[in-house]
């Protein structure tokens, strides 16, 4: 038992807005636990001695602050969740710490696995987009078998098999919780708009998309065009035809939907060859949450904030900063 504070007699101080303490306590655990830092490495960052940092782990564990994820609120981060709130529109906006040049996926993850494990109920139906940051989200998901749950995946699949695929991703989160999935049985791009039509209208997917359209949540996340990321690699998108979707105004996707930087779907022909859930029919979903980060992604999340109004944004502090220009 902790020894009685010599003070507790004295009157209690008044207190700040926030308490710096506890803020550089959650943070030491944070790059400690989730981030993989070593002792060493987060004293460096948080200009601290090795000591503190290990009391201050240690205290975290006392307090029960540390388990699958960090559950205290890190104070100065709540200004920048509130002004994302405002500014997009947004019900909820949660930020995990991260430093300066540090890969955000893990981070993010380990924010929204927490988030989304609340948000699971019996009855739900979900919907789910795929990327490396969902399937980073997988561990940090606490399952439960839940009753009367469907999982539906918003896009058709790849060939190869890859970790990202979005099959394996619904799949994967629908075991979490011992629901019923619904993939898409199709390529996410066909070779041409006759195909997408035949297989929308005559080979039953359009029902699944009708289906999606009822989800009680959607789970999104995004990704940027400037670079061969996991998407292009795969072989769907040639390099001439990300160069000419560039050239169009195309900043990046959101479930296969190309779109420039005002959230507007771009008339090009892959747009037009894609087995994906259309904007105009997701914006039907009651709860969409955008699940995503880093440098590269900052202006097609501009452009999906925009497009697709989602309830809940689930990113890091970086990014977060970025998307509202305290940079």
């Amino acid at each position: 038992m902790a020894a009685k504070d010599s003070f507790d007699d004295a009157p209690a101080p008044a207190r700040p807005s926030w308490d710096a303490h506890k803020d550089l306590r959650t943070r030491a655990a944070w790059l400690y636990y989730v981030e993989g830092l070593t002792q060493s490495e987060v004293a460096k960052e948080l200009s601290a001695n090795r000591v503190m940092i290990t009391r201050l782990l240690a205290e975290a564990r006392a307090r029960g602050e540390v388990k699958i994820r960090i559950t205290s609120d890190i104070a100065p981060l709540v200004e920048i969740e509130r002004t994302l709130e405002k500014r997009y529109g947004l019900d909820r906006a949660i930020l995990a710490p991260l430093s300066d040049g540090t890969d955000p996926t893990r981070a993010i993850a380990s924010a929204a696995g927490a988030y989304v494990s609340k948000l699971m109920s019996h009855g739900a139906t979900v919907g789910v987009g795929w990327g490396r940051t969902l399937h980073a989200m997988l561990p940090f998901v606490e399952g439960r078998a839940l009753e009367d749950v469907r999982v539906i995946s918003l896009l058709g699949g790849i060939a190869q098999a890859r970790r990202f695929n979005p099959a394996e991703f619904a799949w994967q989160f629908a075991e979490l919780f011992k629901a019923e999935g619904y993939l898409i049985p199709a390529p996410a791009i066909v070779d041409s708009p006759q195909t997408r039509h035949a297989l929308l209208e005559h080979c039953g997917l359009d029902q699944i998309f009708q289906m999606a359209e009822t989800c009680d949540i959607a789970l999104l996340s995004c990704g940027g065009i400037d670079r061969l990321t996991t998407s292009y690699r795969v072989g769907y998108v040639s390099e001439a035809e990300r160069r000419s979707m560039i050239g169009a105004g195309v900043v990046g996707d959101v479930l296969y939907n190309f779109i420039d930087g005002a959230g507007q779907v771009v008339d090009h022909p892959v747009n037009e060859r894609a087995i994906a859930m259309p904007l105009e029919r997701l914006s039907r979903v009651g709860h969409k949450v955008l699940i995503s980060g880093g440098a590269e992604k900052i202006d097609i999340m501009r452009a999906v904030l925009t497009a697709v109004r989602p309830q809940g944004l689930i990113t890091d502090e970086v990014t977060a900063r970025a998307l509202l220009d305290l940079d």
